[in-house]
């Protein structure tokens, strides 16, 4: 089989040449704040646009590079994810904000796929510049490269399909335009607006501007970068706690359906099952959590709702902020929210974890198999949303859950013969794979991920590429057959 090399690294090229784009965006704060970073912003510019430009000019003649297959599209989001963060990293170096690198790639790629998991432990003191990119990574990565890449690749000429397939696959099954391109256009439109709408909201209920700018940017990426070690509980602010719970849960949600709510057609949305589950499990658990907290730790009932809707939401969409430490709240709450972090939010949307929609599927999937049970000769088809569900969909959801409970078992055991104890081992696993942030125990909400062993963040790094590309675009380059020719 031979593989597209010129077109694999045009498009890697592109990639670089955007990074450094993104890059000069931190120097207005860097000149603003006199931070001191700006000779290093300059040259982390010139590291990847000049990296960038030498890609994509050298491969740009060629016919090749427009033509994109369904592996080299496989190969391009997959590299693009680690050359991305490889150049992120660039600045926390330069800077000496973070100057290993194990540690800088660790930021960078827990900021591009959206974890929020942070080695970190006085981000406060970082410069404002640096806090600024940090955040910026982690709304880049929220839509993803590839997406961003589409909406401009008319341009460019060449076609989007193969990597959109690849790298989003749950907006794929509802687009909001017939084509691709259009269809990256408005989600892209979209995100700016609302990320710009909580930037206000987050102004006038307190939050300094750079402040509001950063929220806004990781909580619409459902990211949780925060520019305060205490995260959100730093303010100590009803008000702005509401707010980001509003944008967090909206983060979580299909962006078709927030499309759908913008022209009205709000009875298409309630039809949604998936949203519906999506509201459902958020109620349910943020009342139990809620009585929990009055019952067993006296907590006043506005405060314990508000503890735990926010948690909750945090949690199930992968966004990660906190207000307050879950871990302390019981073993009961433990639990509840480490199952959380196996939900995750909605297909479509910018949450990590295993999606809704799979637990539904694999949920009717199961009672269905009873009845097959007694009619053996019977054809009931999974329905969702009204409509047959083809049985190789079904088939992929159950193999996607079997593999991703598969990878959580081996790596959670791998971390456990590095040295670290199974409740932090099992907990930074399941924050990596499922793109969420906060761990479990020494990995905690209160905590970071500075103390681990260097070749566990390595592990952990690669599992939240794992999780943000959804398993199957990675792991099948590493098959024998995908090498084969066909």
């Amino acid at each position: 089989m031979r593989i597209n090399l010129i077109g694999i690294l045009n498009i890697l090229g592109v990639l670089l040449f955007i990074n450094a784009g993104l890059m000069l965006l931190c120097i207005p704060f860097a000149i603003y704040y006199t931070d001191g970073t700006l000779v290093n912003w300059i040259s982390s510019v010139g590291v990847s646009g000049i990296l960038g430009a030498a890609l994509y000019f050298s491969t740009g003649r060629s016919n090749r590079r427009r033509n994109i297959r369904k592996r080299d599209g496989y190969i391009i989001v997959t590299l693009s994810w680690i050359v991305m963060a490889m150049s992120g990293s660039v600045p926390f170096m330069l800077t000496d904000s973070i100057p290993e690198f194990t540690n800088a790639f660790f930021e960078s790629i827990s900021g591009f796929t959206t974890t929020g998991a942070t080695i970190l432990d006085d981000i406060e003191s970082l410069p404002e510049s640096i806090l600024f990119w940090r955040s910026l990574t982690q709304w880049v990565g929220g839509l993803g490269f590839i997406v961003l890449v589409i909406s401009i690749l008319p341009s460019l000429g060449i076609g989007g399909m193969q990597l959109f397939l690849a790298e989003a696959p749950g907006i794929t099954a509802d687009k909001i335009q017939p084509r691709i391109q259009d269809t990256a256009k408005r989600l892209w439109f979209l995100y700016i607006g609302l990320t710009l709408l909580e930037m206000v909201m987050l102004y006038f209920a307190g939050m300094s501007v750079f402040d509001a700018i950063n929220h806004s940017l990781t909580t619409m990426s459902t990211g949780g970068f925060s520019p305060k070690q205490a995260s959100i509980a730093y303010y100590e602010s009803p008000t702005i706690e509401y707010i980001i719970t509003f944008f967090m849960f909206l983060g979580g949600t299909s962006f078709v359906l927030i499309y759908l709510a913008l022209k009205g057609k709000f009875i298409r949305i309630w039809k949604n099952e998936e949203f519906r589950a999506y509201v459902g499990i958020t109620f349910v658990v943020t009342v139990v959590v809620a009585v929990i907290l009055m019952f067993k730790n006296g907590t006043p009932l506005e405060v314990a709702f508000r503890e735990s809707v926010f948690q909750v939401v945090a949690i199930l969409t992968t966004t990660g902020y906190a207000t307050a430490d879950f871990t302390i709240w019981g073993a009961s709450v433990a639990l509840i929210f480490f199952t959380l972090m196996f939900i995750g939010g909605s297909a479509g949307s910018t949450a990590g974890g295993v999606k809704i929609v799979r637990h539904l599927m694999i949920a009717k999937n199961s009672i269905i198999e009873f009845k097959r049970q007694l009619h053996l000769s019977a054809i009931i088809p999974v329905r969702f949303n009204g409509k047959a569900v083809a049985h190789d969909i079904t088939r992929n959801i159950l193999a996607f859950v079997i593999i991703y409970l598969t990878i959580f078992g081996i790596s959670s055991v791998a971390l456990t013969l590095l040295g670290m104890d199974a409740l932090t081992a099992m907990g930074s696993v399941a924050t990596s794979l499922g793109n969420v942030g906060p761990g479990l125990n020494e990995t905690g909400p209160a905590l970071t991920f500075s103390q681990i062993p260097s070749l566990a963040k390595w592990i952990l790094g690669f599992l939240m590429v794992i999780g943000r590309l959804e398993i199957f675009t990675v792991l099948i380059i590493f098959t024998g057959y995908f090498w084969r020719d066909t």
